[in-house]
Formats: structure tokens, C-alpha cells, sequence
């Protein structure tokens, strides 16, 4: 099934580094583009023949047409090549389009990262705009969004969507930490994936992570930090600058299926429960991506101060400008947090995205909408 990708590459006019986890489409939007050159560093056999001698991508380059377009599929693989494309951007006035999984080598090998020649894009699973009229939330919920997943879902091949994303964490850890050498131990890594993924979308309990996953403080941290890295999911920070003091914030696995996977659970419904952490996580990852492909100058955080939260607030040059709280089920929002909320940020509008309303409704001053209304709210903003 094709899917109608929202980032559009073939109208750039400058180099751009496109990074994104496995599976979400990299090659398959690289190779719809017309390009004087295309370099596969994932066929072993070419990666081979740069590492042994890179200077051999220079002078290919310099035998292209100024002002090239080339594709180099998998960058991290040979970073010494990031030399010769600064050369051909420079001298040749070539246009690269460099796809890699994770940025993580590159900055722990002090690679040259083009100082500002290049843009630094990257490509999420699909938007449920993207699916479009095939979307359902519930798919969504269960199995993620990842390209092909979402293909196999459509075609309700779900035993077999459910394998593909069953073998994605084996892969993930073979492939992604294991052969880049991110961590001298997998088995503890490993521990502390499976124990970080049920922790999913809540404050973070770093010395209780470390205590079950048999490893420090500090290499808990570290491991979050791979899982930055590597695209896997990202950190939320407290609102409250004095709360991120305290070092607490949540975090957010970027694919529902991905995190279902890990949890053994593919073939079991969502539970109420893990529908609202689930329903939660999908619509962060949602604004997340909106964000990027708009080029939208946002920030995000969550806000919290003794038994109110609020799930998400929406910044602008540190000036919260939106506030979203997600809700998986009937219950209204609790009026004491709506008030001391509205007693601290005057002003700033706040919305629930409701998985369950079919209509928008009103209750005292939020607007409780339904989840399509929330996420065009944001993108009117």
C-alpha cells in the first residue's frame, strides 16, 4: 500500500541528514527520488570498498555534474565519508541526502557533522493523516504505525504484522546496540528495556529501574540516553524548571506497537488501563511528528505540582501556549487541577483529547474534544 509521506524530500534545495529507527521508511522514500548518484552503505560489499578506502567517494563525486543530487543511504556506517561530502557541498556545490537509524555514532565518533551545511530532518512512523482513510485509533493502539505494520494491518494480516514487530526488538538489540558497540552489556541492557518499556509514559524512578535492573544509577541514565539516541523514544521534562531540578521526567516510547512487542502483549487487546498509557504515548508521538514535518517552534513538557498533572504543554520560546491533557475514557477533568492550573497560566487555553467523544463538548472552561479536533487545534496554532 502506498502511503502519502508528509515530509517531502524532493523539493529540498540543500544537503540534509534524514535520520529515523528502523522500519520507518528511510529507503523506501529515498528511492522514489531522481538522483545522479545513490551509495547503499548497507550492502557490505560497497560499505567494504569506502572503509577500506574513502577517498575512493571523492572521486566519484568529483567526476559527477556540479550540483549533483546524491543519496547516501545508511551514513553511520562510514562516517569518514562526511569529510568528502563537506568537499563536494563546498567545491562541487552537490546536494546529499544522508539517511542513517541513529546520529549516536556519528557524535560519539567526533564525525563531521557539516557545521550548518546540512538539515537535520527525521522520519517518524506514519501520521494517521498519512494512513488516511484506513486509520483506526484502535489499530493504532495495538500494533503502532510503523509503514510496513500499518500495510499488514490494512490488509488485517495481523498475526503476521504482529510478527514483524515481535523480531524488531531482537533486531533492535542485535543490530542496534550490539553491533554498534552502544554497551559492553546486553544482558543487562536488555533487563532494563524490559523493565524501562512497562514504565512507559510515567515519571521515571531511576534508582527503582537500577534496583530492578540490577545495574547503577547512572547507567540507567546512560541507557535512556542509548534509547534517545537511537530514536527509540525520548525524555519529557517537568514544565516546572525547579522540578526538573530534581531530575524526574517521564518517558515516551516512540510506537505503541514497538512497546507491545517488547511486553509480550501483541496478541492480547490493550487492558483499560494500558489504553490510556498507550492512548497517551500515540498522541505525544503525534504533536511530536506534526511538529517536525510544520517546522513548528515548539517545545514540550508536562506539568505537575503535588496531585495535579497536566499531560503535555505546548511552549514557544519557553512560554507555554497550549496545554493538552489526554483522556482514554468518560471521566471529566478534575476541577482542582483545572483551577490551580488556570491560577498559574492565565491565559493559555486547555483542551482534552478524548479518545471515546465523538462531538465536541464544553465543561466549565476546557474544551473536551475529540482526539482529530485536538491534533488540528495544534496544527492551527
Amino acid at each position: 500500500m502506498y502511503f502519502n509521506r508528509l515530509i517531502k524530500l524532493d523539493k529540498l534545495n540543500s544537503s540534509a541528514f534524514l535520520f529515523g529507527p528502523r522500519m520507518t521508511g528511510k529507503t523506501t522514500l529515498l528511492r522514489q527520488i531522481q538522483v545522479n548518484d545513490y551509495i547503499d552503505l548497507l550492502d557490505p560489499e560497497i560499505e567494504l570498498q569506502y572503509k577500506s578506502r574513502p577517498a575512493l567517494f571523492w572521486e566519484q563525486m568529483a567526476a559527477l555534474p556540479k550540483g549533483s543530487l546524491v543519496i547516501v543511504d545508511e551514513i553511520q556506517r562510514v562516517p569518514a565519508l562526511l569529510n568528502y561530502v563537506q568537499m563536494g557541498i563546498d567545491r562541487q556545490a552537490h546536494i546529499y541526502l544522508m539517511s542513517g537509524s541513529s546520529s549516536r555514532k556519528l557524535k560519539r565518533g567526533s564525525a563531521n557533522l557539516l557545521g550548518g551545511r546540512a538539515l537535520d530532518l527525521k522520519l517518524h512512523p506514519l501520521l494517521s493523516e498519512e494512513i488516511g482513510k484506513n486509520f483506526l485509533i484502535s489499530d493504532a493502539l495495538q500494533f503502532g504505525t510503523l509503514p510496513k505494520i500499518s500495510d499488514l494491518v490494512v490488509e488485517k494480516k495481523t498475526d503476521e504484522a504482529a510478527g514483524h514487530l515481535k523480531s524488531y526488538y531482537t533486531t533492535y538489540v542485535k543490530e542496534e546496540i550490539q553491533a554498534e558497540a552502544l554497551t559492553r552489556n546486553i544482558g543487562s541492557f536488555q533487563r532494563f528495556l524490559n523493565i524501562a518499556v512497562q514504565s512507559n509514559g510515567q515519571v521515571i524512578e531511576f534508582a527503582n529501574i537500577a534496583r530492578d535492573s540490577s545495574v547503577p544509577a547512572s547507567t540507567v541514565k546512560e541507557y535512556y540516553q542509548i534509547l534517545e539516541d537511537t530514536l527509540i523514544g525520548f525524555l519529557l521534562w517537568p514544565h516546572d524548571r525547579s522540578e526538573r531540578k530534581k531530575a524526574r521526567p517521564k518517558f515516551y516510547f516512540f510506537d505503541c506497537g514497538v512497546i507491545r512487542a517488547i511486553q509480550n502483549r501483541l496478541w492480547d487487546p490493550p487492558t483499560p488501563l494500558e489504553q490510556g498509557f498507550l492512548f497517551e504515548t500515540w498522541f505525544i508521538n503525534e504533536l511530536s511528528r506534526i511538529r517536525d514535518y510544520q517546522n513548528k517552534p515548539h517545545e514540550f513538557s508536562f506539568w505537575r505540582e503535588r496531585n495535579h498533572e497536566i499531560d503535555f504543554i505546548v511552549s514557544k520560546n519557553g512560554k507555554p501556549v497550549l496545554a493538552i491533557e489526554c483522556k482514554s475514557g468518560n471521566a471529566n477533568p478534575d476541577m482542582a487541577t483545572e483551577k490551580r492550573f488556570f491560577d498559574l497560566f492565565s491565559g493559555v487555553p486547555l483542551i482534552v483529547a478524548s479518545l471515546v467523544d465523538k462531538k465536541p463538548r464544553k465543561v466549565r472552561n476546557i474544551d473536551i474534544l475529540p482526539w482529530q479536533e485536538a491534533l488540528q487545534y495544534y496544527k492551527n496554532l
